[in-house]
């Protein structure tokens, strides 16, 4: 038990310290959420951050920072980009039905890792 403590601590502060970080570049400091964080991994995975993006965009941008995200764990993987550029996934198996606060813990654990990978944070 006291193991899942510690892990959901370090969870917690590496959150908490990524939020900080990615706030102070992108939004003025004013904490960006989940959505806002994922729309970030987006924008990167697509690399062309010089594109004035429609509203439809937005949502896409933010499905890839999800499928990018949760491609480590096995949900999803990397399949082609597009003539515009935008990279596509195939979805190699299914979310297990998971609880809206279960769903932000696995989101926020991948986003964690994501930017762990990158040395963003430690």
């Amino acid at each position: 038990m006291q193991k899942n403590l510690n892990r959901d601590q370090e969870l917690k502060d590496r959150w908490d310290a990524l939020v900080i970080i990615l706030s102070d570049k992108f939004s003025d400091g004013q904490a960006l959420d989940i959505e806002g964080i994922l729309y970030l991994v987006g924008m990167q995975e697509l690399g062309q951050v010089h594109l004035k993006m429609k509203k439809d965009d937005n949502v896409n941008l933010i499905h890839v920072g999800i499928c990018s995200v949760l491609e480590p764990y096995g949900y999803y993987s990397f399949d082609y980009f597009d003539d515009d550029g935008w990279p596509h996934f195939q979805l190699l198996e299914p979310l297990p039905p998971l609880k809206s606060g279960e769903q932000s813990i696995l989101i926020k654990e991948a986003l964690v890792t994501y930017f762990l990978k990158r040395e963003l944070i430690q």
